[in-house]
């Protein structure tokens, strides 16, 4: 049986609010929270938008699927010249300079937001684009806006961050 709660389609399907999952937390933005972000948007904009994140999870789900599928088993290929890896204490030291890099610039990144140099909204789109890999454009029908709205956003936030990095030297 399949884990639902490792499924960004399922868990943004089954709640009333537009869901969006990182690596280390779930934003829920909410109907009383899109409202008061944008006033002259109705509860009917917030349900077309919940229905295309659904639909934007769902191709994401359905492509993953479609990939695990393709997987091929390598049972066997072990000793074979050609399949040889590196030896394992080398993988793990490179994974564990990786996770203690991962944690520096998740730090970084925490007390950058926590500095108040970004909005909420500067903050969800710099996560969705950097971190997630979204377009301009998919974060747009995301959130029921432009995806020049979006660029115009995310090229403040870098000036922004830009101008707070160099004023700390």
């Amino acid at each position: 049986m399949r884990n639902y709660r490792k499924s960004d389609y399922a868990i943004n399907k089954y709640s009333p609010n537009i869901v969006y999952r990182f690596h280390d937390e779930i934003i829920e933005v909410s109907l009383e929270d899109y409202l008061k972000e944008n006033p002259d948007k109705t509860e009917q904009d917030f349900v077309e938008l919940k229905a295309l994140s659904d639909e934007i999870y769902y191709e994401q789900d359905r492509v993953e699927s479609a990939q695990t599928r393709k997987d091929i088993s390598i049972h066997g290929l072990e000793e074979m010249d050609c399949c040889s890896t590196r030896p394992l204490e080398e993988e793990l030291d490179e994974l564990a300079v990786e996770i203690q890099n991962r944690r520096y610039a998740r730090t970084a990144l925490k007390r950058l937001f926590a500095a108040g140099v970004l909005t909420e909204i500067q903050k969800r789109r710099f996560r969705l684009h950097v971190f997630r890999g979204l377009s301009t454009r998919q974060i747009g029908r995301l959130e029921g806006t432009s995806h020049q709205a979006v660029a115009k956003s995310l090229n403040l936030s870098i000036e922004k961050l830009k101008k707070f990095f160099s004023e700390q030297g």
